[in-house]
């Protein structure tokens, strides 16, 4: 199945000295059935503001795929609504978290199913990232290809290795790294972490991944990447080697790659200072 490569790009508001250029692709791998969901949104609501969001979906054949599903719905629904006063960008985040986290947690008692699904999710508004996760899909942010900081993975293997109980890249780690602690729907306490970076510039980039990319890159490789091609072509270029390197045995693929670039010369000169 050939991977799916929608493009945008576009100039937030209040953003001068940058334009965004977006891209997501996503591949079902060695596996029967696509459990991952990934897009790319922008609201009416929300002027000159770009969503990012990764579902990695869990719990079976169709429980999987209803958890991604319904990540997707929420976010969608919820970010095209028309905002409540006050509501903040991590308002709006945290929202799409436990929602979804609530309807899910109702399918699974209905259906006697136990769907779940972990969540990354990103927004860029007038030179201000800020995102959320939950669960092992992770976000990236590169400043010119370096690694500036990226999301730790809600798995018993991160905790115990951030606790010392393990050595990382050990045997050990390896078999606690896929068992959550935390997701969308999943049936104990919900725990979601949020992060913010400010005054964003041109050669600042974010992947986010479902475990099914990040796993065959180092961090190092993955900057250089993205730096290195326009969002599509590193797109590509990164499913193409994760599925290499999963010679067969590769699970579903999803990124979402957000690069801020150099504006074109005549948008430039178009531009006008922003004063808040």
């Amino acid at each position: 199945m050939p991977a799916e490569l929608p493009a945008r790009s576009a100039r937030p508001a209040g953003a001068p000295g940058f334009k965004l250029s977006a891209c997501v692709a996503e591949h079902i791998g060695d596996r029967g059935d696509q459990q991952d969901r990934v897009a790319i949104l922008t609201s009416p609501h929300y002027p000159g503001t770009l969503m990012a969001l990764l579902a990695d979906g869990m719990g079976g054949r169709s429980g999987g795929r209803l958890a991604s599903d319904q990540v997707m719905s929420t976010a969608k629904s919820l970010f095209e609504e028309l905002p409540g006063a006050g509501t903040t960008i991590r308002d709006l985040l945290m929202q799409i978290a436990t929602e979804a986290h609530a309807v899910i947690r109702l399918t699974a008692i209905a259906s006697e199913k136990e769907p779940h699904s972990t969540l990354v999710a990103l927004v860029i508004q007038r030179g201000v990232a800020s995102w959320i996760h939950a669960g092992d899909s992770r976000l990236f942010h590169f400043r010119d290809g370096a690694l500036a900081s990226k999301t730790i993975d809600h798995s018993y293997g991160s905790r115990m290795t951030a606790d010392g109980e393990l050595v990382e890249g050990g045997p050990e780690t390896e078999r606690y790294k896929n068992i959550l602690f935390s997701a969308i729907g999943i049936g104990h306490e919900l725990r979601v972490d949020y992060g913010q970076v400010d005054a964003l510039r041109t050669g600042d980039s974010f992947v986010l991944a479902s475990d099914g990319l990040w796993a065959y890159f180092t961090e190092r490789e993955l900057g250089t990447i993205v730096q290195r091609f326009p969002a599509r072509e590193a797109a590509e270029t990164l499913v193409r080697l994760a599925r290499e390197r999963a010679r067969g045995h590769g699970d579903n693929i999803s990124v979402a790659i957000v690069k801020l670039d150099q504006p074109d010369p005549e948008e430039k000169a178009k531009q006008k200072p922003f004063r808040g």
